[in-house]
This record gives C-alpha cells, structure tokens and sequence, in this order.
C-alpha cells in the first residue's frame, strides 16, 4: 500500500515500523524540538568552529598579521557575524567578501550584518563570472543580462523548494522552476560557489546550494526582487499584488509584516534566517549594494522603523526561545540594537532586576548571554534569579554550557 515520506519517517521514530532500527536525523535545533523527547536517546551537537578555531581560521587565509587581527576585530565587534563563523562555510564566503573589500576600499567600512556579507558575496561571483567567463575587464558593469538572468532563476528555485522543504534538487524540481538541466549545469559550471552539480545513486544528476544559507539568501532576494517589481507579494497563501488603492508604504508595511508573522508560524523555524535576508534587503543601504540587479529601490526609513516596532511588539509576547532570538537577530539586521543596548547597559551598572523584565528584555538577555566572549563553561544561574520563569526564560543559555549552577 503506497504511502507518503512523513507517514513513513513518524512510523519509525514511533518504533511501529522495524522497532530494532536506530534513526540518525540531521537537522536545526527546532526542527529536532518537534519530535517527542519520549522517542528520542540520544542528541548530537555539531558544534563547528570554537572561537579560538575561528581566529586560527582568518590568520592562515591572512597571512599579513595587521590585516588578519582587523578582521578579527570586525568580526567579534559584529556579534551575529561572530555566531556565525561557527559554520566553516561562513568563516569561507566572510575571508572571499573581506579579502575584496580590503583590496578594493583602502580603508573603507567592512560589512556589519549578515545581508551585507551575503550580498558583497553574491556580487563578488558576479563579478569573477564577468571577467573570468565572460572576458570583459573588471571595470565593466558586472550585472550583464545573462547574469541577472541566472541568478534570478536561482532565486525562484531557491525559494520554491525551500518552501518544500528540499536541499537537493533533482530535474523535474528544475523544470517546475522553468531551468532546463543544460542551464543548470551551465548555472554549476559559472557560479560555482553558489552553485553545484553532482551525480545522485543511479549517475542521475543532482543540484544544490553550496550550503543552505546561500539558498535562504536566494530565495528572500527574489521575494524581494518580485515584490519590487511588481507589487507581488509571494508569501501571502492567495497571492495577491497590492491594491491600486493602497499606498505603496502602507503596501511595504504589509509585506514586512506578513514576513515576520509567516516565520513565527513555522512550526520548524525554516524561514528564521529567510526573515534575516529579506528585512535586511529592505535597507537602502544594501539596495545600493544591489544595483544594476535591482532595477528599482523600495522601503522608506519609515516602514523599516515601522517594522522595528512590529518586531519588537512580537517580543513583548512569549514566544519561544529560538523565535526570539531570531527577532532580535532580525532587528540587528535592520540596523536596530535599541533593546539589547538598554539591557548590556544595565549589565554594566549592575542595576539589571530579572524581576522586573519585560519578555523582550529576557530576549536580549539571552541572546547578549549566548553571544558573549566569555566561555559558558559554568553559568550561575541564581546571579540572575532563582525562580522558575527565570529558569525557563534561560534554558538556552544552560543548555549551551558545560555546567549550570
């Protein structure tokens, strides 16, 4: 009797399908959270990169000594760039992106955020692709028609199959999205850093993103891209343009909006860093990275200001550990780091009352506490309160330490 891949993973977690079988799954924390810890007997960390790995990392791909400690103070003054250097592939695209800034802008501002990282990313393939493949000299405009056209197309297979779920993509996922599998090993054989072919089990061929972040990425640049150009917004269930009546911030407000609300309802958080991207692009400033891909700008200061607040009052209600976290990371992406100022401040002081806390504000802490430089070999827990909700409020920073007083 067929049927389906969920029903037949659900009945071997359940032991209803070969009981004696042991089930390895790999996935992001709260994915793994929506599976019932009565079936669970054992959970892996894949930890990556510590911090001290993460600066032997930037001093053998800088070999000058000046210019690898800038980096590395860059990198620990930008606490989400910092968290993410954990993942190798990050530590990887940060050197190619800082490498070019510093040989292009004597310096110049180094990216802060993780859309400005991923954006310099995507133009520095840009641009290898026009002088490497194309023969036109460095100077040139780097977003030829072809270009645009492939990353474009990326961008639709990115965020149709992230919506599925799916990191592997076989020929009929390219065609639904409109490739053929010629461009696609065309689109592996060009941009090779962002995109790859493989042969599957049976010499079929295989496509993916070099890692799941460039796909998340992808996909939040062509919402983006879709929603600029043509009022479309690809995230309502009916989508819909904006109305001829409706303004074009009251329209903006509404897309952002509907983002944010549309990752707090993923049950396994697969829009988290999805929502970092697009609110990131909705930023002027990275627009302006963006140019000659984006044919035309959007967001005024206001929206993003209006979107910080929406942000904000979605932390004010208790949400779950990782979800806001995230909605800080997102207001750091909005170039927004008002709460966690308020609450590193009152650390510094020594005035911070854990009893007096508004849900955003234990937000900010547990995220200023997951991103310190101070190892979390040992968390005192009773330096902040004793009490249950504390407890609860500050299991994520237990969880990450060795040992919790």
């Amino acid at each position: 009797m067929p049927t389906t891949v969920d029903v037949l993973l659900t009945s071997l977690i359940r032991g209803n399908l070969l009981p004696s079988a042991h089930v390895w799954i790999t996935t992001r924390p709260a994915a793994a959270d929506q599976i019932p810890p009565e079936y669970v007997h054992r959970v892996t960390e894949v930890r990556g990169f510590t911090d001290p790995q993460k600066e032997e990392y930037f001093r053998k791909r800088f070999r000058d000594e000046e210019q690898a400690s800038r980096i590395i103070s860059h990198i620990k003054t930008s606490r989400s760039l910092h968290i993410m250097c954990h993942i190798p592939v990050f530590c990887w695209i940060t050197t190619t992106v800082l490498e070019r800034v510093l040989k292009t802008r004597e310096g110049g501002q180094l990216p802060k955020t993780l859309t400005e990282m991923y954006i310099h990313f995507l133009v520095v393939q840009a641009k290898v692709k026009k002088v490497k493949y194309d023969g036109g000299p460095a100077t040139d405009p780097h977003w030829s028609q072809e270009s645009k056209k492939m990353i474009e197309s990326l961008g639709k297979l990115a965020f149709d199959q992230l919506q599925k779920g799916k990191l592997i993509f076989y020929e009929s996922d390219l065609t639904e999205c409109g490739i053929d599998i010629r461009a696609a090993s065309v689109y592996s054989g060009v941009f090779t850093q962002i995109f790859k072919e493989e042969s599957g089990l049976y010499q079929d061929k295989v496509f993916c993103f070099i890692h799941l972040s460039v796909q998340e990425f992808l996909a939040a640049l062509h919402v983006h891209l879709t929603f600029i150009n043509s009022g479309l917004n690809l995230l309502e269930e009916q989508q819909t343009t904006s109305k001829k009546s409706e303004t074009r911030e009251s329209a903006e407000k509404h897309f952002y909006q509907n983002a944010v609300n549309k990752a707090l309802q993923s049950p396994n958080g697969h829009l988290d860093l999805f929502l970092r991207f697009l609110l990131g692009l909705s930023l002027q400033t990275n627009q302006t990275l963006l140019r000659g891909l984006l044919t035309q700008t959007g967001s005024s200061s206001q929206t993003n200001q209006e979107t910080v607040e929406y942000i904000k009052k979605k932390l004010s209600k208790n949400l779950s550990a990782e979800k806001s976290i995230n909605l800080i990371h997102c207001l750091n992406e909005l170039n927004d780091r008002s709460l966690v100022e308020e609450i590193q401040q009152s650390l510094r002081s020594g005035s911070l009352s854990t009893d007096k806390l508004s849900p955003a504000q234990w937000s900010a802490l547990v995220f200023i506490l997951l991103s310190s430089e101070e190892d979390l070999d040992v968390f005192d827990l009773k330096k902040y309160s004793a009490s249950e909700e504390a407890l609860l409020r500050l299991l994520p920073v237990v969880k990450a330490s060795n040992k919790a007083l």
